[in-house]
C-alpha cells in the first residue's frame, strides 16, 4: 500500500474529528493531528480505534503515544501491517 493511498484513507478517519477543514483538504505527511487539524486527546484515542479497525491491526501503547501526526501513523500503520 503506498503512502497516498494511506493518506487518503488517514484524511477519511480523521475527518469527522477534524476541527481545521482547511488543514484537512490539504493533509499531508507533515499533518499535526492536534496542532494543524484540532483534533482534541479524547478524539485521539477515537482516530486510533478507527485506525485499528480500518487496517486491522492493534497498536500498543507506546505506537499510540507517538501517533501525533501523519508521519508517524503511517510509519504505525505499515509497521503493523509487515509484522501480520
Amino acid at each position: 500500500m503506498d503512502k497516498e493511498t494511506l493518506i487518503t484513507q488517514l484524511k477519511e478517519i480523521v475527518t469527522p474529528y477534524a476541527k481545521n477543514q482547511e488543514a484537512l483538504l490539504n493533509i499531508n505527511e507533515d499533518t499535526d493531528f492536534v496542532n494543524d487539524l484540532k483534533i482534541n486527546s479524547a478524539n485521539l484515542v477515537d482516530v486510533v480505534l478507527d485506525v485499528e479497525e480500518q487496517f486491522n491491526i492493534v497498536i500498543d501503547n507506546e505506537s499510540m503515544e507517538r501517533m501525533l501526526n501523519v508521519k508517524s501513523a503511517i510509519e504505525i500503520i505499515e509497521a503493523k501491517l509487515g509484522a501480520q
